[in-house]
């Protein structure tokens, strides 16, 4: 009897391990429902939030890609990482102090991919907004730059398709949040 006495206190051990675990999942869960955060491991970058706000390091915009979930059609940029197309143009969005790209460049990439297979060349362009340090800007609008360039070669793109060009103007018009943007098109 005492044998079947400690396996349910076993199950009962379980049952409550489980439900305190299931409460707590559920906890973490609605606080990072409700503080808009996501724990996707490619929309989570928490760089430096410093006052460098650039954008990349190259002139242009690219052939029109597929909308995803984190690109953005219409309407004001906000001050995380997006991605938005426009008139054949992919336009990737910074957050303040960062080089991460939003989720779904591959896809926004995707025309830009079928535009060189095509015979055609990959422009990419940064721009930075005006706040904070110079230098700073100049470095992280080139990482910036770097890193939608990485995106391409991933996507199988050879740097000979690829022209990085800097903008003879590097700070864009427009709020801080759509100034930091690195754009990429086709010739």
């Amino acid at each position: 009897m005492s044998e079947q006495r400690e396996e349910e206190r076993g199950v009962v051990w379980a049952v409550l391990i489980g439900v305190v675990l299931l409460a707590i999942g559920l906890a973490v869960g609605m606080g990072l429902y409700r503080t808009g955060k996501s724990v996707a491991p490619a929309a989570a970058s928490s760089a430096a939030n410093a006052n460098a706000n650039a954008g990349g390091t190259a002139a242009g915009g690219a052939a029109g890609a597929p909308a995803n979930t984190a690109a953005m059609t219409s309407g004001e940029v906000g001050d995380g990482a997006a991605i938005r197309v426009e008139n054949g143009v992919v336009k990737f969005y910074f957050a303040s102090g960062s080089a991460e790209l939003a989720a779904g460049a591959a896809e926004a990439l995707g025309e830009v991919v079928k535009g060189v297979a095509a015979g055609k060349k990959a422009v990419i362009s940064g721009f930075h907004d005006v706040t904070g340090d110079p230098v700073r800007n100049e470095e992280l609008a080139k990482q910036r730059a770097l890193a939608v360039r990485d995106a391409l070669a991933a996507l199988g793109i050879g740097e000979d398709k690829i022209d990085l060009r800097k903008p003879a103007v590097t700070t864009a018009s427009g709020s801080n949040a759509e100034a930091r943007r690195v754009e990429v098109h086709l010739e």
